[in-house]
């Protein structure tokens, strides 16, 4: 190979790396932001569940507070 080659194949090696390291930046930038959102989507989610909660306690009863159907 000659010199000339050598350079050129560095200089593509180069360029390949530096264009990687701007999609890995990119990337983790990206699943640092995902990782908030999923954060405060699963605290959103508590909060709603605990209010649902506080706003309709279930109606339905145990089963020992609950009556045999008519047909039996």
């Amino acid at each position: 190979m000659s010199e000339n080659d050598l350079e050129s194949r560095l200089d593509e090696l180069e360029t390949r790396l530096a264009f990687q390291d701007d999609v890995i930046n990119t990337l983790s930038e990206q699943v640092a932001k995902q990782e908030m959102d999923i954060r405060e989507l699963w605290e959103a989610k508590r909060l709603l569940h605990k209010q649902l909660k506080d706003v309709s306690p279930s109606d339905i009863k145990s089963e020992q507070d609950e009556s045999p159907p008519p047909h039996y």
